[in-house]
């Protein structure tokens, strides 16, 4: 299914938000997410379902100063 990542367009296979961000490689890092732009918990992400035009935002922490 063709879904928007961080504001690329992507094919995907995942079903759920959990499987996508396994399938883009973030499963051992701490990211935050937003499906729609409404935030997903972490503890939610195995159950939210994912839908083909589906608008994703992956947000990984950063340091600086």
């Amino acid at each position: 299914m063709r879904i928007q990542v961080n504001g690329r367009s992507v094919d995907v296979i995942a079903a759920t938000l959990q499987n996508l961000l396994q399938e883009l490689g973030y499963e051992n890092q701490k990211v935050a997410t937003a499906l729609n732009m409404e935030f997903i918990r972490d503890k939610d992400r195995a159950k939210t379902r994912l839908s083909e035009g589906d608008m994703v935002e992956i947000v990984t922490p950063r340091q600086g100063g």
